[in-house]
């Protein structure tokens, strides 16, 4: 991974888009040996009207005022210790933020930027962060519950790269970061998942809420089209196959 930036780094990126009547979202582009990796920021306005920062990216100036004028940044979600590029640079620019991290990516972070809260009180009950089970606690996750439904916002527990095209799409592909359809990634597999039942039990109560309505990715496009059968099919994809059976 980069070296974290502690200034005000500015990497490619697309514009702000509303992925909901109070969350924004943005992707960009980080650079790793031979291939581009794309990430995603997610935002969430809490009813105080401040902002939750999800895996922050560095944007334009322009792009910057766009986001304060949709609200105050009030806390920022470092939400593994993959994720942290950026975090430094946010704290430096907006001292007041809460810096939010998952307990098992602690140490981590706090390389980084100081880590204020592992069990955040967003101060809205229909916002809540949560470690992801079968991690070791390392990885985030963030509900976000509104009238026209739920939003999942994880990290890299769920990649959806499509389109990957060339040598590096094809490095993408034998890592397991991109595919024809969502997936567990190889990579993070190996590096993070612990627990592979923990987690797919995790995922089929997620795919449990009836008003789930997108599954937002750090990696990859927006799972809005039938969350829930995607989340089974992760679980399932889990479990250990056994070979005499077809």
């Amino acid at each position: 991974m980069p070296k974290p930036h502690l200034e005000w780094t500015v990497l490619p990126h697309g514009p702000l888009v509303q992925i909901g009547g109070d969350m924004l979202a943005v992707v960009g582009e980080i650079s790793m040996p031979l291939v581009e990796i794309p990430r995603r920021m997610t935002v969430v306005r809490l009813r105080d009207g401040t902002l939750v920062i999800w895996s922050a990216i560095a944007l334009d100036e322009p792009s910057m005022a766009q986001l304060e004028a949709f609200g105050r940044p009030a806390f920022l979600v470092v939400p593994s210790d993959h994720h942290r590029l950026d975090a430094a640079a946010w704290k430096t620019r907006y001292p007041a933020l809460c810096v939010v991290a998952p307990r098992g990516s602690v140490e981590k972070v706090s390389e980084v930027v100081p880590v204020d809260a592992t069990e955040p009180d967003f101060g809205d009950p229909t916002v809540r962060f949560a470690p992801v089970p079968g991690t070791g606690d390392e990885e985030g996750a963030l509900l976000v519950r509104r009238p026209g439904g739920t939003t999942l916002i994880l990290n890299d527990v769920i990649g959806n790269i499509r389109g990957a095209a060339g040598f590096g799409g094809w490095l993408l592909r034998r890592m397991g970061l991109a595919g024809d359809e969502a997936q567990v990634p190889t990579a993070v597999a190996l590096l993070i998942v612990r627990d592979k039942e923990a987690l797919g039990a995790q995922l089929i109560e997620w795919a449990r809420l009836k008003d789930l309505r997108r599954i937002v990715v750090s990696h990859g496009q927006i799972i809005d089209h039938q969350p829930r059968q995607v989340l089974i099919g992760l679980a399932r994809s889990l479990k250990p196959r056994n070979p005499f059976l077809p």
